[in-house]
């Protein structure tokens, strides 16, 4: 399109009392030949919005750039149509909400600001969503248990098309073999009949076509047309869907080992799983019993993590066991009762119903003429204690998700890579081949795990999404929980689903970038084969054909701009976003001569932690060190090594990567990005040694959004070792 650009600066908030707004619009006006500039008071206001539209109207403005408050604030006022280009310039939060008022420093770097934004929107064209061809709006739910049958349940009352696979003969999962469920209402204190029948008939009349008996043989394509063949019994038949639900569930994990509190040794010595099915087949007579909670859960011998669900139905069996028999002695113990929300309701049920909770480490089981007798540290009394005559003794034995019952399958081809890369390997999460989808991607057939074999994508920000977009987990897959919280995900997961096929319907990304309609585009003529793209691709959206090239699937896409990032040849780019828009804001910013004595720091800023605290430090008044100018990348996984390059030779003193954290308790919001910027950022001593410069001017970092206090102090340390480097050589040779 012809752009006609037009200016719009913003003087409220106190900027036309901080900033020269005459200076500032020669910027536009004289540097950059910006036939519309205007300033406004209150320019989100309605009268400066109908200013930006009656230029729109009558003087045609298609591409607006507004100076004025942060990206993350007004979005939605300034919102002028899909046919608009709109540019942010932030003067508020990161000019003079963190920098003196009327000062030199000040005003060059609202006017550097200003320059970026003019340079970035002559750099960005319009851009023009993919269409999925063949589209579907049908969700898939694979498992058939109680989070899967509330998944479908819920997208078929939504209005979509649903599609439920189950592998075995009948429906219903775990909780369909409980005598009786934990209550899942106010007052939450009373057990509830099981809900599994219930649920399936309701399933049926609304609809959903069920495959029992059934497992997925192959899951291809992407979202909106995942094509999916599915066996039941021998035979195969195809479905086209948008989206899928993986609610495959959890498996108690294996009491085999945990002979150590009984199990296997003495007959008496159970299971709850074990226990639900004695109550249903009316064989549940027990005068005492006991419950040990833990018991192979929060041990880094067998399941690190807690199972969420264990506490909640070992109180829901001691009530069934006085149920039965009202006389039963009925003992519990455990190390921390775990009776999330409203359940606490329930623990006072079983307290004042008599079960008798004992806080302790059972540290032996023996047996004497069939009855048993437990010995535990007694952490109450701080004594050791000795309980006898026992019926049963029931082991809380926690949950494995069924994501991480399989075999790990390697990935040769990322070690490739990184060898022919020479630079070291990102850790990929652990890919196991558990027959739950059978992905046809490169990157494996199941899903990437988290810790402990759980395949969420981000656990803070991004609950039920999946490292494969269109692919949410629901219930016990995702992460251990009780029942109650199991339901409130299968909706969510459902939600999400089709949140997703509508997002793919007219082109636009899902999370975090919700909305963005740009996806990656490949000039292929220079593609060099190297693989680099495809194998630092977070979710599985970039495929190879026979010779090796990349076969993108934008639909899998989430715009990150990783792929761009890892390009050696510079290849990839996005209608608004590529490497030589941000090259050219680099150069656009104007580096004082050593002379003047005025260092300048580069700090390449990701949008989804770094840039909000940076917002946050000026929202709270926090001054910090006025020579840095900020950069916003979708993700540090989009930082080409060029963009430092042309920093380095432009005169900048110090370059700062500022990324999302990463590692076990991660944040990155693309997964991998800031890892991978520091592991490419290893490189980058070679090129500064090229330039005669030190590798100490080039930083990663990484913050969180509530990291914004430390920001101050982080750019002043960065910039005062700066110093003793003394200036960027490179400064008078611009």
């Amino acid at each position: 399109m012809e752009k006609k650009i037009a200016v719009y600066i913003c003087t409220g908030c106190g900027i036309g009392e901080a900033l020269d707004i005459d200076a500032l619009s020669k910027v536009a006006t004289g540097e950059y030949k910006t036939p519309i500039c205007k300033n406004h008071g209150f320019l989100c206001g309605q009268e400066g919005v109908e200013l930006i539209k009656n230029d729109i109207e009558a003087e045609g403005a298609n591409t607006i750039v507004i100076a004025g408050c942060s990206t993350r604030i007004n979005y939605d006022v300034f919102n002028f149509g899909p046919d608009k280009i709109v540019e942010r310039c932030n003067l508020r939060e990161q000019v003079i909400w963190c920098h003196p008022a009327d000062d030199e420093d000040t005003q060059m770097l609202a006017e550097d600001n200003l320059r970026m934004a003019l340079v970035k929107q002559k750099n960005m064209n319009l851009p023009e969503p993919y269409q999925v061809e063949n589209m579907s709006k049908t969700v898939l739910v694979v498992g058939g248990g109680f989070s899967g049958l509330t998944a479908a349940l819920e997208s078929a009352k939504a209005g979509y098309q649903t599609v439920l696979v189950e592998k075995e003969a009948a429906l219903g999962g775990y909780v369909g073999k409980m005598y009786k469920q934990v209550p899942m209402k106010a007052p939450f204190t009373e057990l509830e009949e099981n809900s599994i029948p219930a649920l399936i008939k309701a399933v049926e009349d609304a609809g959903v076509k069920v495959y029992t008996s059934a497992t997925l043989e192959n899951t291809a394509g992407a979202p909106g047309m995942f094509d999916v063949t599915i066996n039941q019994n021998g035979s195969t038949v195809e479905e086209r869907v948008g989206a899928i639900v993986l609610a495959t569930g959890a498996k108690p994990y294996d009491a085999e080992k945990l002979g150590h509190l009984g199990y296997g040794k003495y007959e008496n010595v159970i299971t709850q799983a074990q226990l639900e099915e004695m109550a249903v087949a009316g064989k549940l007579e027990a005068s005492k019993v006991a419950f040990i909670q833990c018991a192979g859960s929060r041990d880094q011998e067998h399941l690190p993590y807690c199972s969420a669900a264990c506490c909640i139905e070992s109180m829901k069996q001691a009530l069934i066991v006085k149920e039965k028999n009202p006389e039963a002695n009925v003992y519990v113990y455990f190390k921390d009762i775990r009776s999330n929300g409203q359940y606490e309701h329930f623990y006072k049920k079983a307290q004042q119903e008599g079960v008798i909770f004992i806080k302790g480490d059972v540290t032996e089981i023996t047996e004497s003429d069939g009855t048993l007798t437990i010995t535990a540290d007694d952490h109450t009394m701080g004594t050791q204690s000795e309980a006898d005559e026992f019926d049963l003794v029931v082991l809380a034995n926690g949950m494995v998700p069924s994501a991480a019952l399989g075999d790990v399958v390697e990935e040769p081809a990322q070690d490739e890579a990184a060898a022919a890369a020479e630079e070291p390997k990102v850790q990929a999460p652990a890919i196991i081949k558990s027959n739950l989808l059978n992905l046809a991607y490169r990157q494996g057939p199941e899903l990437p795990e988290l810790k402990y074999g759980f395949p969420d994508s981000h656990y803070i920000c991004f609950p039920y999404e999946t490292r494969r977009t269109g692919i949410y987990a629901a219930g016990v897959v995702r992460a251990p929980m009780d029942m109650l919280y199991a339901q409130e995900d299968a909706v969510g997961a459902a939600l999400k689903a089709i949140q997703c096929i509508e997002a793919t319907a007219v082109g636009q990304a899902v999370h975090p970038r919700s909305g963005d309609m740009s996806f990656p585009e490949f000039n292929m003529t220079r593609c060099t084969q190297c693989k680099r793209c495809t194998e630092e691709c977070p979710f599985g959206a970039i495929n190879e054909d026979e010779k090796a090239n990349p076969l993108p699937n934008p639909s899998r896409c989430r715009r990150c701009g990783t792929c761009m990032g890892a390009c050696p040849e510079r290849i990839i780019s996005f209608k608004n976003y590529s490497v030589p828009m941000i090259g050219n804001m680099v150069k656009a910013i104007e580096v004082p001569e050593e002379a003047d004595e005025k260092p300048r720091i580069l700090i390449f800023a990701c949008e989804n932690d770094a840039i909000p605290a940076l917002d946050m430090a000026g929202m709270n008044h926090l001054e910090y060190n006025s020579w840095v100018r900020i950069i916003p990348v979708r993700c540090l996984g989009s930082l080409n090594l060029i963009w430092i390059n042309d920093a380095m030779a432009k005169g900048f003193d110090g370059v700062l990567l500022m990324g999302c954290k990463h590692g076990d308790d991660y944040q990155c919001h693309f997964m991998k990005g800031s890892e991978l910027a520091e592991i490419r950022l290893s490189k980058i001593s070679e090129t500064l040694n090229r330039l005669g410069l030190e590798s100490e001017r080039v930083r990663a970092t990484t913050v969180n959004i509530m990291d914004y206090d430390k920001i101050p102090a982080m750019l002043d340390e960065f910039a005062a070792e700066l110093e003793e480097l003394g200036p960027n050589p490179m400064k008078d040779f611009q």
